[in-house]
């Protein structure tokens, strides 16, 4: 069964720092590009970033550039999303996808919540 599941989310006080970890299973994400979504309450899903399957740096949404992180271990079948300095409105539920080379099919995960409050 082909599945990523996101872990790491959870309540973050603003200027903070969070990991979020995507681990892939029924598949290996050496032939995907690794890519993260965010989507906030009444908003659209948008874009946050990404690493190619040959772990080039996709760039980064602007509100999250010099912030944000993403890194891949492709032995764990893991992607990561580091999360510095975060604000309030980075508060959403982040989603991992796993675009493949061959077939550009997309899988998703279920998310992640992330809430940044004092």
């Amino acid at each position: 069964q082909v599945e990523l599941v996101e872990s790491g989310g959870g309540l973050v006080q603003p200027g903070g720092s969070l990991m979020l970890s995507c681990v892939a299973s029924g598949f290996t994400i050496s032939g995907y590009a690794m890519l993260w979504h965010r989507q906030a309450p009444g908003k659209a899903r948008e874009f946050v970033g990404g690493v190619t399957s040959k772990n080039k740096s996709m760039n980064t949404a602007d509100s999250m550039k010099g912030r944000f992180t993403i890194s891949r271990d492709n032995p764990k079948n893991t992607v990561y999303l580091q999360m510095n300095s975060v604000q309030p409105e980075d508060s959403a539920v982040y989603y991992c996808r796993a675009v493949s080379d061959a077939t550009n099919h997309s899988t998703w995960g279920r998310g992640t919540q992330v809430t940044v409050s004092s």
